[in-house]
């Protein structure tokens, strides 16, 4: 079961388009997961860690856009620092499908 979060708490958290510019593997990951480069336009390129390597390839990941927290906290996964949290939702096999706008999105653009 979920908790209630108030709209203020809510309004906290930074969810944005970015495109996905760079891709590389990151075999120090202690799960399986890519390294990528996310540009925020605006806010300009982003590092993320993802562990999206079940479903995606390299180059299915190039230059597609995705959703990203980017306002948490940078966390260090092994040798690499991730500064944003892409966002997706685990199939019926918990695999993480990657959520996106339904058209092109200016990177950067901000959701609400």
């Amino acid at each position: 079961m979920s908790k209630t979060i108030s709209f203020e708490d809510f309004t906290k958290v930074d969810i944005r388009i970015g495109t996905i510019i760079e891709v590389s593997d990151f075999p120090k990951a202690r799960k399986p997961a890519y390294q990528l480069k996310i540009d925020f336009g605006d806010l300009g390129i982003k590092n993320s860690s993802a562990q999206i390597t079940d479903i995606y390839s390299k180059s299915e990941l190039l230059n597609r856009q995705v959703t990203a927290i980017v306002n948490f906290k940078s966390k260090q996964i092994a040798n690499f620092m991730s500064e944003c949290l892409v966002l997706g939702v685990a199939n019926s096999v918990g695999k993480i499908v990657l959520l996106k706008a339904n058209g092109a999105i200016k990177n950067g653009e901000q959701i609400s």
